[in-house]
């Protein structure tokens, strides 16, 4: 049985999927990279798709938390928690991606060594995880908060939180961007496979 162009179905025609996911690949090798050099900007247009990270334990200092809206090139808005975090260590990462009909699946922080991130900052959409925290504030003016990376604090007036330490277990989220100061990627795999959850 073939498709309309005589390719048989059910099997992947590779040249497509290298012009597909090729860039994806680079574009997402030379993130990994700007942001472990710490050269990524903070305020960029999102892509038009959201990502999934599973972890299964996140361990930080310095925990701030306060509603904004990410936009995407094409001026889609999305409303996202921002969640930023000082010092972070990531246990057991998984990162994946819907590159067109494939999925991008990266993962580290599977052995000995945790993922560790300083400025790390998160915009989610969703989250679910078993939460901790140290010496937390809820209600705070989000433009007063001090405990999280340099820079992050809401608009004066929205509610925020803040607190010295977070630890999540069995973490799953979804989000539209990530960026931070340093990102240490231990024991670091990229292939096409499920995504994380």
């Amino acid at each position: 049985m073939t498709d309309s162009s005589g390719a048989p179905l059910g099997r992947v025609r590779w040249k497509r999927f290298a012009a597909i996911a090729a860039p994806a690949a680079i574009g997402a090798g030379a993130m990994v990279f700007m942001t472990a050099q710490g050269s990524v900007a903070s305020s960029f247009a999102v892509s038009g798709s959201s990502f999934k990270v599973s972890a299964d334990r996140l361990v930080g200092d310095g925990f701030v938390q306060y509603g904004d809206v990410d936009t995407d090139g094409e001026g889609g808005k999305h409303p996202v928690q921002v969640s930023g975090i000082k010092n972070a260590k990531i246990y057991n990462m998984c990162q994946s991606v819907q590159v067109g009909p494939f999925t991008l699946r990266l993962t580290a922080g599977t052995g000995d060594a945790p993922v560790e991130a300083s400025d790390l900052v998160l915009d989610v959409a969703q989250l679910k995880a078993d939460a901790t925290f140290s010496n937390i504030e809820i209600g705070r003016d989000a433009s007063t908060l001090d405990k999280g990376p340099s820079g992050s604090k809401g608009t004066a007036g929205m509610f925020g939180q803040q607190a010295d330490r977070i630890e999540l277990r069995g973490v799953e989220q979804t989000a539209w961007a990530t960026t931070a100061g340093t990102f240490k990627l231990s024991d670091l795999h990229m292939t096409l496979g499920d995504e994380c959850f």
